[in-house]
């Protein structure tokens, strides 16, 4: 049977353990192959266990950690001064061998620096990169970077190119997926300098399927099955789109509440518009990949709740059940040869 052991960071995020711990104890209900090591203080991680049944007990363990990584500490002072925190042994525990995938809501520069430092990035790769699925009118497509790196080179970009189309090669099963580099316009004269020479060195990589630059409204129609940019725009694009996600979510609601005829037509809709919230839903999609590092990653949003957290373990089983490190290693050789 494969190993599926995940070291989870329970003290990460905004709530810590409140969270997390929950969310485990329901991820280990849906996964019955799956392991978990909860890697805080025992402390505040074992009162939370109490009432757990012992089926489920002989799949967790507690891995105690002194401290924890603050969500304002610098990615260079973790680095000098987090090797008793919840996240650096949470990846170590991955380097190690002791865990196939690291789950984590804390601080996303220091995991980024720590995730670099403790599980080193794949040959070729000089930083990774946080990829996502976002929702598109065909389904969905996934965009990189996210957030991990604000400051890129067009080479950097590249990297990117190549580690997205990797991944939704191993993850959709696409031969050839589309790539769009992020940009003001269309035009081969739009764009800053970096955009401009990324885009001439993907294109001069025949094996990536590069269809040109897409524009911010084309994030969602599906043009693009990996869209590429620097992670200070990423950023900014994906906390748009889930507040916008979240705007539309309300004001339907609230439409649909005003009279009584409203509501007659709402309850008549409301399969429709169950689907429509579920397709749109950003908690859906939490639990980003860190790309490029030699193990699994998984990033959740810092103020998930249970349910949220929940979805970042449920993305590592699967990236655990594909081998995706190992996949995009062995297609990496083949690209950047």
């Amino acid at each position: 049977m494969p190993d599926y052991t995940i070291a989870v960071d329970a003290m990460g995020g905004d709530f810590g353990p409140r969270v997390t711990v929950h969310a485990t104890v329901e991820a280990l209900k849906r996964h019955p192959h799956l392991k978990v090591s909860l890697v805080g203080h025992r402390d505040k991680i074992s009162p939370l266990l109490k009432r757990l049944k012992p089926d489920l007990a002989s799949r967790l363990a507690v891995v105690h950690a002194d401290a924890v990584i603050e969500c304002d500490e610098k990615p260079s002072h973790a680095l000098r001064h987090g090797q008793a925190s919840s996240m650096y042994i949470a990846l170590n525990e991955v380097a190690a061998g002791r865990a196939k995938a690291c789950v984590s809501a804390g601080n996303t520069g220091a995991l980024m620096a720590l995730g670099r430092h403790i599980l080193r990035t794949l040959p070729g790769i000089d930083r990774p990169a946080i990829i996502s699925a976002v929702p598109t009118l065909t389904g969905h497509s996934y965009m990189l970077d996210l957030g991990a790196n604000v400051d890129c080179s067009a080479e950097h970009l590249l990297q990117f190119a190549i580690m997205g189309s990797v991944m939704v090669q191993a993850v959709e099963r696409k031969a050839a997926p589309s790539i769009g580099l992020l940009n003001i316009g269309q035009e081969q004269i739009k764009g800053n300098s970096q955009v401009r020479l990324a885009s001439r060195l993907i294109e001069s990589h025949d094996e990536l399927n590069y269809i040109g630059y897409v524009e911010g409204d084309d994030l969602f129609s599906g043009r693009a099955d990996v869209v590429v940019c620097d992670g200070f725009v990423g950023n900014i694009a994906l906390k748009s789109s889930e507040g916008l996600a979240r705007l539309i979510g309300r004001k339907v609601r609230a439409s649909f509440r005003r009279g009584l005829y409203r509501r007659l037509l709402a309850f008549l809709a409301q399969p429709a518009l169950l689907e429509l919230q579920r397709q749109i839903d950003p908690s859906r999609q939490n639990g980003a990949s860190l790309l490029g590092l030699q193990g699994i990653v998984i990033k959740s949003h810092g103020g998930a709740n249970r349910r949220c957290f929940r979805y970042a373990l449920d993305h590592a089983v699967a990236e655990i059940e594909m081998g995706v490190p190992d996949r995009i290693s062995q297609q990496l050789e083949r690209h950047l040869a």
